[in-house]
């Protein structure tokens, strides 16, 4: 299993950028009622099967909240290993500032990188403090990073509820990339970039 962080923001990962105060304009949405032809890509329960499956090779994102003054704060974080059915699972501290971030109102994002596939998850979080819940999820990873054990009194769950996602891929790997890019400067067309859809959750 690869270890990877629990909710601890690590040194050199966190960054803020101003906020603007909008809010970005989503693509284009695949929503229940939507029946498209097939140029439209495809079909909303694609789009979430893609979802589950997307995140089915990704066990870390960078979470972003927003903090008291407006601004966009990332840490890297592990999502907990579950079925996706809507919400994303991360252990915390209670006494961490995206608690406080969250406890507040703030707006979450979850983004995921891999080498050939990029997903965005966007909602709204809250923090849960529930033992059976947390007494389901705990592993092995996560007792590495707080070794006092599930019990640990300042243990918490963050939820991510998604509403949104948005999905990039390359089918193929990196290689198909590499030769699409290739393609793309040979016959002097631009480069798709893979299959891309935005889906309401």
């Amino acid at each position: 299993m690869t270890t990877t962080p629990q909710g601890q923001d690590l040194p050199g990962t966190t960054g803020s950028t101003p906020w603007s105060g909008s809010t970005p304009t989503p693509g284009p949405s695949l929503t229940p009622g939507h029946s498209p032809e097939p140029e439209d890509g495809p079909t909303r329960d694609e789009a979430l099967a893609k979802v589950r499956e997307l995140l089915g090779d990704h066990h870390l994102a960078m979470l972003t909240t927003q903090d008291a003054s407006g601004a966009l704060v990332s840490r890297p974080m592990g999502v907990q290993d579950t079925e996706f059915d809507g919400d994303l699972w991360f252990f915390t501290t209670l006494d961490s500032h995206k608690v406080a971030e969250i406890r507040a109102g703030s707006p979450a994002n979850a983004a995921f990188s891999g080498s050939s596939s990029w997903l965005s998850i966007s909602g709204t979080a809250d923090v849960v403090k529930d033992q059976a819940r947390i007494d389901e999820l705990w592993n092995p990873v996560a007792a590495a990073w707080f070794p006092d054990g599930p019990t640990t009194p300042e243990l918490c769950l963050v939820r991510l509820r998604a509403e949104t996602a948005e999905y990039w891929d390359s089918p193929g790997g990196r290689l198909a990339t590499v030769l699409s890019l290739v393609k793309a400067k040979v016959t002097g067309t631009a480069y798709d970039g893979g299959e891309n859809a935005t889906v309401d959750l």
